[in-house]
């Protein structure tokens, strides 16, 4: 499985904030880098927010893109 984090994209609410409209690649591992999602990536999210005392998130949450049908 390739991973793709980037450090200090903090605000980035999607891929293309997070690789500035394609401009800064995420590397993936292996040498590879992406700008956007290709058929057959899976994508898997999770997340949680924390405060004093607590923790709250969901389970993972992962779906796979398929080709467009002509």
């Amino acid at each position: 499985m390739l991973c793709a984090r980037r450090q200090g994209a903090g605000g980035a609410a999607g891929l293309l904030e997070a690789t500035r409209n394609g401009a800064a690649p995420l590397a993936l591992g292996r040498g590879l880098r992406r700008a956007s999602l290709e058929d057959g990536d899976t994508v898997r999210l999770s997340a949680h927010c924390q405060g004093d005392g607590f923790r709250v998130g969901f389970g993972e949450c992962a779906g796979a893109v398929l080709p467009a049908h002509a």
